[in-house]
């Protein structure tokens, strides 16, 4: 499965891409704002990977004009009762302090949330203001705050008219140069299940149009 719109694409993680995501998941730079701060090492990584590679958990490399520069989640979805985890890590330093993350996080958002009624939550370490403060712009609120833990948990109000989401849709629409997002479900996704899911709980007002080709199934939103 991957999302394309203009020069960004959310590509699911395979297997290929561990070990670069294991190298930014343990640098300093990362890792410091991250719940667990232990090294991975490659056996922990592979093991890991074996218990996300499903349905309930699809985490995407980030590309932007054909080059990796992080990664974003939606994980533990609860397709029956419609909510996930999010998350998102730029490990690309000359794009993390730019409008890059929020274009990336809106157009995965318009497909999870919008799209398929996904409610995002996420968990944010309390000294990570930056991280605070970008997720309360995009809508998120604090739902768990206990001061004996060093994470805050926050989840998203979807129902709230957000302005400064809004402007930023605008704002992907004028950088990408297009209104329409498209989702590919290939082979894998279709035996395994995911594009059932999927198509199952899609607004269909949502979807613009739907494509065939050969073993690909190709949506429009």
């Amino acid at each position: 499965m991957y999302i394309q719109r203009g020069e960004f694409e959310l590509h699911r993680l395979a297997s290929d891409d561990l070990e670069l995501v294991r190298k930014w998941r343990n640098h300093p730079e990362i890792q410091e704002n991250m719940v667990y701060r232990e090294h991975i090492s490659k056996e922990m990584q592979e093991k890991w990977y074996e218990t996300i590679n499903n349905n309930e958990n699809l985490y995407f490399i980030l590309t932007y004009k054909g080059e990796k520069i992080g990664l974003l989640n939606g994980k533990d979805i609860d397709w029956q009762n419609r909510q996930m985890e999010s998350g998102i890590f730029i490990w690309d330093k000359h794009y993390r302090k730019t409008h890059i993350p929020a274009v990336c996080t809106i157009i995965f958002a318009e497909l999870f949330i919008y799209v398929l009624g996904l409610k995002p939550m996420a968990t944010v370490l309390r000294k990570n203001q930056d991280s605070l403060k970008y997720n309360k712009m995009l809508g998120f609120v604090i739902t768990e705050d206990d001061p004996a833990k060093e994470y805050l948990r926050l989840a998203l109000e979807i129902d709230k008219e957000n302005p400064v989401v809004e402007t930023l849709k605008d704002a992907v629409r004028t950088i990408t140069k297009t209104d329409k997002t498209a989702v590919v479900f290939e082979q894998d996704d279709i035996t395994g299940g995911l594009y059932d899911l999927a198509r199952e709980r899609a607004h269909a007002a949502k979807i613009i149009s739907k494509e065939e080709h050969g073993d690909t199934i190709r949506y429009y939103f």
